[in-house]
């Protein structure tokens, strides 16, 4: 089953029919676990297995629950960080995933509930879901699965959010509910810092090593559209040693560009100032993207990317999710 998605908002819905939770740094997974079956299934946002990456999640409850929620790990700072977790979410070596987990142990947030006992709960209001949910937590069945808080006061929990570095909140009908795959206006987040998923196009070599053997010193990376793949800049911070090994093992180059061009949208084709010197790529891995605001829609930089830095490959997206 696929999770239901969020929509982007400009600002905390008010009113007595949202709650708010906090909007967790991690990988988003469906938890599905069996009467009698040891072992949970751990499922990505496109249906991948993910379930030999995380050992210390997989044993999960031993009765019929399915569960949608977030795996985080903390930083040096101690807060939850996307990052941390990246080594781990591309591994499938069972050694290798017991020495993850016991040096970068995760944690599951399970913050909303499917199916429970044959049940099957999509077309309950989350305030229903979260009434059963709660009550598996206080028998002890969730095991190690954490139960987050979730509050009344949005604002709040928006300032306290940012105050103490955490990525944002988001805010949900308590009459809603669960749309497995779609991206629903009665889900909204909010969040602190923009973070944004865009397709690769094309990648240019490091500085200095033009000719002979040349490293992947940067990205070109656009969003996708009814219209095509929207040129969104160039990055290249972030993208250095195995990461840049990483990413050119994946990248599969093309004879052209798969940017739409500027006779599809003004602000589209790629400057000719990147596209010297740029291996083209198909269109296929997905990569996360930190950035100075919500830049991608702003008019004064015309849809690029401020300051943008390389967060992660996302291999539970695909580019048809965007």
């Amino acid at each position: 089953m696929r999770p239901m998605l969020a929509t982007p908002g400009a600002h905390v819905p008010p009113g007595e029919e949202w709650i708010h939770e906090v909007k967790w740094d991690g990988i988003r997974l469906v938890g599905e676990s069996e009467q009698g079956r040891t072992q949970t299934r751990l499922i990505t946002r496109n249906s991948n297995d993910a379930t030999p990456a995380w050992p210390e999640i997989a044993t999960g409850p031993e009765r019929d629950i399915v569960v949608d929620g977030e795996v985080i790990a903390l930083n040096d700072s101690g807060l939850p960080d996307f990052r941390v977790l990246m080594d781990r979410m591309h591994n499938r070596d069972v050694r290798r995933a017991a020495r993850f987990a016991e040096r970068i142990p995760a944690t599951y947030m399970v913050f909303d509930l499917l199916r429970l006992d044959g049940r099957l709960l999509i077309e309950e209001s989350w305030a229903e879901r979260r009434k059963v949910l709660e009550a598996v937590h206080a028998d002890g069945d969730l095991g190690s699965w954490q139960l987050p808080a979730t509050y009344d006061d949005g604002q709040m929990l928006h300032e306290v959010t940012r105050a103490q570095g955490l990525e944002g909140i988001v805010s949900k009908r308590r009459g809603s509910r669960y749309r497995p795959g779609e991206r629903s206006k009665d889900w909204i987040k909010l969040a602190h810092r923009y973070r944004a998923s865009l397709v690769v196009g094309g990648w240019r070599p490091e500085v200095g090593t033009e000719g002979g053997t040349e490293r992947l010193g940067a990205l070109l990376v656009g969003q996708p559209t009814p219209q095509g793949l929207i040129y969104r800049g160039r990055v290249g911070s972030g993208i250095t040693g195995k990461r840049a090994q990483r990413l050119g093992e994946l990248l599969r180059e093309t004879g052209r560009s798969p940017f739409a061009g500027p006779d599809v949208d003004p602000d589209g084709g790629v400057p000719t100032v990147d596209v010297r010197g740029t291996h083209w790529v198909e269109p296929l891995l997905v990569v996360e993207v930190e950035t100075h605001g919500t830049a991608v829609a702003s008019a004064s930089y015309k849809g690029r990317l401020r300051q943008p830095s390389f967060i992660g490959i996302r291999d539970d997206v695909s580019p048809e999710d965007l």
